[in-house]
């Protein structure tokens, strides 16, 4: 399992020891990645059996839970980092948003409008919309670096990424304001 090159990309910005939130971890790949560098993880999916092998590790705090019915599990909490690949269920991007500390990190990168002509995912619930990561942080979080691209490795695919931090001492709002 190897770590999104974008998020290796920016994982050296997130404050050292740090807390890193990884939604719909999936097999761990990025649990994994930030726990071997030290990070405090905490990892939710709605099955965690691929990631059963950490459990005993003292850093990470494993969350089973539903993230699409179920409430956020994390409205009082904030990390250094959060991160999402290959992922997206819009009712959760504020909430994504408002869960990175003040000088944290958002890590987010899945499939855009397009990747359709590829294969799954190809529902237009589960691709973005063009500048639609930049929507979500405006006005809330500094851009660091944004795509919206066509990518080859690992496999043929359009793909939004952001990598956006919050300001010192910024205060999250939520909800986002959305002007008419």
């Amino acid at each position: 399992m190897i770590a999104s090159e974008w998020v290796v990309r920016f994982a050296p910005l997130v404050k050292p020891s740090g807390s890193v939130l990884d939604i719909a971890c999936g097999k761990g790949r990025h649990t994994r990645y930030f726990l071997g560098r030290g990070h405090e993880v905490a990892a939710v999916d709605i099955d965690l059996s691929k990631v059963a092998d950490l459990e005993t590790s003292a850093r990470l705090r494993l969350i089973e839970t539903d993230i699409e019915r179920d409430p956020w599990p994390f409205s009082d909490f904030r990390f250094d980092a959060v991160v999402v690949t290959n992922f997206l269920h819009r009712p959760l991007l504020d909430h994504l948003v408002q869960a990175v500390a003040p000088e944290g990190l958002l890590i987010y990168e899945t499939y855009a409008r397009g990747n359709e002509r590829w294969g799954r995912p190809s529902n237009p619930d589960f691709l973005l919309l063009p500048g639609e990561l930049l929507e979500v942080v405006r006005g809330r979080l500094h851009v660091i670096a944004y795509e919206d691209v066509t990518v080859t490795e690992p496999r043929p695919a359009a793909v939004q990424r952001i990598c956006a931090i919050a300001p010192p001492g910024w205060q999250a709002t939520f909800p986002r304001q959305v002007d008419g």
